[in-house]
């Protein structure tokens, strides 16, 4: 079971490819390439934040400047506390797989995750495991998405990375897989591998 001090926020929106999760606390958003997880641990369903926004509650209507009278940020906040009720954190993750218990599979699960469930931010023990194959690479490299795929690739290694207690070998096992899955893409291939060096 995920601890509840992992537990960044809910669904709100969900497909069998992706689900947006929308943040329990303002700008607390897990980085970019952060693997998450959604549902109990019998039947869990992966994600890789592939994007992230602050924005208004109401849709079309924009945040104003209100700083200019401030001398920090923290001021602005705090001269104007109802802020933090007419804004919103979220993120977009990329599903990479499921579990049905003890067995991970990276490929896409039968259903979509439900509104409402509560989202985890994998720890690092979780995040090994997930990593042990990377099957998952195969689902992010094929995708279309409003950000670079090479970037997010490249993120979602940096972040896996940590949680391997030797990070080059990991980085190079992931490499070596990239290779064999872009062996025709040479340009897609140097883009990632000049960015996974560990972060």
């Amino acid at each position: 079971m995920p601890e509840l001090s992992d537990r960044v926020g809910e669904v709100i929106e969900a497909s069998t490819t992706e689900f947006v999760t929308e943040c329990y606390e303002l700008y607390e958003l897990p980085p970019l390439g952060s693997l998450v997880s959604v549902g109990e641990a019998s039947a869990e369903t992966f994600g890789i934040i592939y994007h992230a926004t602050t924005a208004s509650v109401e849709p079309g209507r924009r945040p104003i400047a209100r700083g200019k009278d401030e001398t920090s940020e923290e001021e602005i906040y705090k001269s104007s506390p109802q802020l933090e009720k007419l804004l919103r954190s979220e993120f977009g993750a990329l599903v990479v797989g499921h579990s049905n218990g003890e067995t991970v599979y990276q490929y896409l699960p039968p259903k979509p995750a439900h509104i409402h469930s509560f989202v985890y931010l994998c720890p690092s023990e979780r995040v090994k495991e997930f990593s042990r194959s990377f099957d998952f690479l195969n689902l992010l490299l094929n995708t279309s998405l409003p950000v670079s795929v090479e970037e997010l690739v490249a993120a979602t290694l940096r972040q896996m990375s940590r949680a391997h207690e030797d990070k080059q070998a990991f980085l190079k096992a992931a490499g070596r897989e990239l290779a064999v899955l872009l062996s025709s893409e040479f340009n897609r291939l140097r883009a990632i591998l000049g960015r996974i060096t560990p972060a």
